[in-house]
C-alpha cells in the first residue's frame, strides 16, 4: 500500500528530474559567478533561494521559451549580485535572501550593466517582478 509519504517523496523527485532538465548546470552557477573562492558559498545560497522560484515556474506550465527567459534572467541576477557582494563588502554580512529582496521590488530588478538592450531590460524585470512576489508572498518557505 502507498502512504501519503510515498506520494510526497515521489512528487519531490518528479520536480526535481523537472527542474534538473530545465536548468541541468544549476549547481554551477556558482561556480560561473566566482570572482574569488569566498564567492562560492554565497553564489550557492543564492541557488538555494532561487531553487523553489524555478520549481514554482515550472508548475505554471509555461512555454519552454518563456522558462528558458526566466532561467536566464535569474543567472544574470545572480551575476549580478555577486558582483555587488565585491562593490559593496558589507553586503556579505547579510543574508542572501534579504540582498536578494533587496535588489529587487516590484517594479523590477537593477540595471543590467553590460550594455543591454531595452527588450533585454523589461525581460530581466519581469523575472525580478516574479522572483520579488514570490518571496514576499513566502512561496519560497512552503517549496
Amino acid at each position: 500500500m502507498v502512504g501519503s509519504k510515498d506520494i510526497l517523496r515521489a512528487d519531490a523527485a518528479s520536480a526535481d528530474d523537472g527542474l534538473a532538465a530545465y536548468c541541468p548546470d544549476l549547481n554551477r552557477w556558482p561556480n560561473s559567478w566566482m570572482y574569488e573562492e569566498r564567492d562560492l558559498s554565497p553564489g550557492r545560497q543564492m541557488v538555494d533561494c532561487f531553487r523553489p522560484f524555478l520549481r514554482h515556474l515550472l508548475s505554471l506550465k509555461l512555454s519552454r521559451k518563456t522558462l528558458h527567459k526566466h532561467r536566464d534572467n535569474l543567472w544574470l541576477l545572480g551575476g549580478k549580485l555577486i558582483r555587488d557582494l565585491h562593490e559593496v563588502p558589507r553586503l556579505r554580512k547579510r543574508p542572501i535572501a534579504e540582498v536578494v529582496l533587496a535588489t529587487i521590488d516590484d517594479e523590477g530588478g537593477p540595471l543590467i550593466s553590460h550594455g543591454a538592450c531595452e527588450d533585454q531590460q523589461r525581460s530581466f524585470d519581469s523575472t525580478c517582478r516574479k522572483l520579488y512576489h514570490f518571496l514576499k508572498d513566502g512561496n519560497a518557505a512552503s517549496r
